[in-house]
């Protein structure tokens, strides 16, 4: 299965929050990593995107959005920051 990078997130998660999500950092559960969304794997082949952490795979978000709305889970991220 083929995966883009974190930048396929841009449009989902710009309905959702302001400003660019791709240079939000998320900290993996996982193993602690800390980075940039734009450097995550992004899996478009499921009913929506499964994003999982560059460096050891883990799920950190899964965004699936229907016509009547967008649900969003982040269970593989401990901390989202969000620049300013």
């Amino acid at each position: 299965m083929t995966h883009l990078d974190g930048n396929a997130l841009a449009g989902a998660l710009a309905e959702l929050f302001l400003g660019d999500m791709t240079l939000a950092t998320g900290t993996c559960a996982g193993c602690g990593d800390e980075a940039e969304l734009a450097r995550a794997m992004v899996y478009a082949d499921a009913p929506g995107l499964v994003v999982r952490c560059s460096r050891c795979g883990d799920v950190l978000m899964t965004v699936v959005r229907s016509p009547a709305d967008t649900r969003v889970s982040m269970p593989g991220i401990t901390i989202l920051t969000l620049l300013r």
